[in-house]
């Protein structure tokens, strides 16, 4: 019997690889609902070759292009919301992969639709993740964290309890600044901080790992998920990109976690429950190569001198709404950079003030119960930093 799949965010590319992997097996998945925002091209694409029952288009104008143009297709229903979707029978798998605090609401909204929840968006995690704890307990539904370091992760923590372990540690790859000189961060424009030189990833993503950011949503992400107290925890840099995660035992032995720089790896190991072999996936590789890289990781500590957005490790967890704030002001300021409205030091700068703001403890220590108490922390934070910088 084939399992029934949603991928929330289906345009994206964490969608565009799982619907890569399905692609592979297409005995094996129906696709039922696909939800996307406004990629005219990609979505009309994706009727036309998985037929999904329900297709999602949350931007109004694409909404009825699409429409229009399928209105007599009769296999595909094209919804404007999750108060349209009417699902019988749990689905077996959904993907969420709404990038930002948008994802968190879908995401809570498919736990109670789904025999298991594989997550790629960090922000539902960082401000929602007691929500989500709870409904996924309530649903009996399964939720697997599918970005590279929290799946390696998850595989690590499997085997030895928090007493056991020393440090734990993610990488990063320092993004395309690395060895950058501090006085020409200046001078950055938004297709420098795209140029990843590892991973292909979305607009938003490719900025926060240009300034670290992405590494310190990813700590908080994984502190919530393995409740890791914030002192066992840090970040390497690891310019190579293939060891995603390390955890040091107390009996003197590392365990880490290796792998090419493809979503594909953990996302068909998260699909598949490690069952399947997935070199039918992956492009062919030049086996001398690799083993030479193999043999030349290295690793060194983050220069918080030209990443000053990892000093605020130290007050992530100050106060039980923090990480909200940082997220919030983090998503207003990469808009804005990549819109050319702010230079690129600012980001960092901007999240810091924030954090000193007379009214900030105000929101920070509020213990949100639900998406709108998240929402009113999350619309402060975004208010306050646009009137900071504008």
């Amino acid at each position: 019997m084939k399992q029934s799949i949603s991928i929330l965010g289906s345009t994206g590319s964490i969608g565009l690889s799982v619907l890569s992997i399905i692609d592979k097996r297409k005995n094996l998945f129906k696709v039922e609902l696909l939800v996307a925002n406004k990629s005219f091209s990609k979505i009309c694409s994706q009727i036309e070759r998985y037929n999904p029952k329900y297709f999602l288009i949350n931007d109004p104008s694409v909404f009825e292009r699409v429409k229009n143009k399928y209105k007599n297709k009769k296999k595909t229903k094209f919804l404007k919301n999750f108060d349209q979707l009417k699902i019988k029978n749990k689905l077996n798998i959904t993907i969420s992969a709404i990038p930002g605090i948008d994802g968190l609401g879908p995401t809570i909204k498919m736990i109670y639709l789904s025999k298991k929840i594989l997550i790629a968006n960090k922000e539902s995690i960082i401000c929602g993740w007691n929500l989500i704890k709870k409904k996924c307990l309530q649903n009996k539904t399964e939720i697997i964290p599918v970005d590279s370091e929290h799946f390696s992760l998850f595989k690590l923590l499997k085997l030895h309890k928090m007493k056991e372990i020393k440090k734990i540690y993610i990488t990063a790859s320092g993004g395309p600044f690395l060895n950058l000189k501090k006085k020409k961060f200046k001078n950055i424009r938004p297709i420098d901080a795209l140029n990843h030189p590892k991973w292909k990833m979305g607009k938003k993503i490719s900025i926060d790992s240009s300034t670290l950011m992405n590494k310190l949503l990813e700590l908080i992400e994984a502190q919530k998920l393995f409740s890791i107290p914030n002192k066992k925890i840090d970040i390497l840099i690891h310019p190579n990109s293939l060891v995603h995660a390390i955890v040091e035992l107390k009996n003197g032995l590392n365990k880490l976690i290796y792998h090419d720089t493809s979503m594909i790896i953990p996302l068909a190991n998260a699909i598949f429950n490690d069952e399947l072999c997935i070199e039918d996936f992956l492009k062919k590789k030049n086996k001398k190569k690799e083993k030479l890289t193999i043999q030349n990781l290295t690793f060194q500590k983050v220069n918080k001198n030209i990443f000053p957005i990892i000093k605020l490790k130290n007050r992530i967890d100050e106060h039980p709404s923090t990480p909200i704030i940082i997220n919030a002001c983090n998503e207003v300021l990469v808009d804005l950079f990549l819109r050319k409205k702010i230079p690129f030091l600012t980001i960092s700068k901007s999240i810091i003030s924030i954090l000193n703001d007379r009214n900030y403890k105000k929101y920070a220590i509020r213990k949100p119960k639900n998406i709108n108490q998240i929402q009113k922390i999350d619309d402060w934070a975004r208010n306050t930093v646009i009137k900071n910088v504008l």
